[in-house]
């Protein structure tokens, strides 16, 4: 089993859609193994991948400015 996403915002959007990191990595294109990655903290998301992942888990709002949601 994937770890949960290090993002409480992330982690609770993730579980409302119901999707897997399979499903989001389809959304994205992107593989499964980086959505993992980007979303335990183990890879930092270029913006892009950012704004993606926001988008494929219907998040509207604006993350904080902290460690956890910085982008290359």
């Amino acid at each position: 089993m994937a770890p949960n996403p290090q993002c409480a915002a992330l982690a609770a959007a993730k579980e409302k859609q119901g999707l897997s990191y399979a499903d989001i990595a389809a959304k994205i294109g992107k593989p499964e193994q980086h959505v993992i990655d980007v979303c335990t903290g183990k890879v930092t998301p270029t913006s892009e991948e950012f704004n993606s992942l926001a988008t494929a888990l219907d998040i509207k709002e604006r993350p904080p400015h902290d460690a956890a949601h910085a982008t290359q």
